[in-house]
């Protein structure tokens, strides 16, 4: 049986013991490179904004997910805007538990479509509320590497 025909039985499926490497190569693309350039450069945030429906996308992409325009105007979206959701993670990355849970939150920038995710700071879990205002805080220049870690992380507006 080749890769390309349908497994109709369960019985006819094969399978693989042992380990399988994969290596792989993650990159950012066109409209990521900008951004986290902008981030560590210049400590702002820019998204890409289409010309046809007005749409401002954050993370930027470079298709216009309402109407399928190419997006290639960035402009500035400030370091404001509201929580999305948020939650609380009791593990790390590789499942271990944490002295203190992190606190993550979706922040959807003002006038964008789309969400950042990112650590929550400056506020105890019981003070969160979906829709609160949140403000980016960024890193020291000489800290930021180019990558979404150059944010440290998002605050509540005082």
């Amino acid at each position: 049986m080749s890769l390309i025909n349908k497994v109709s039985k369960s019985r006819d499926l094969k399978v693989w013991e042992g380990e399988f490497p994969v290596q792989y190569l993650y990159t950012c693309g066109i409209a990521g490179e900008v951004f986290f350039r902008e981030i560590k450069d210049n400590g702002k945030l820019k998204g890409l904004r289409c010309h046809q429906c007005g749409k401002v996308y954050v993370p930027p992409s470079i298709y216009c997910e309402e109407c399928f325009n190419r997006l290639d105007e960035w402009v500035d979206v400030g370091n404001q805007g509201h929580l999305y959701s948020f939650t609380q993670s009791h593990l790390d990355r590789v499942g271990k538990r944490r002295e203190e849970p992190a606190l993550l939150g979706a922040v959807n920038m003002d006038h964008t479509e789309g969400v950042l995710i990112h650590r929550l700071g400056e506020v105890e879990f019981s003070e969160l509320k979906i829709g609160m205002r949140m403000e980016v805080v960024f890193k020291k220049p000489s800290e930021r590497k180019g990558s979404i870690l150059d944010i440290s992380h998002f605050k509540p507006l005082e």
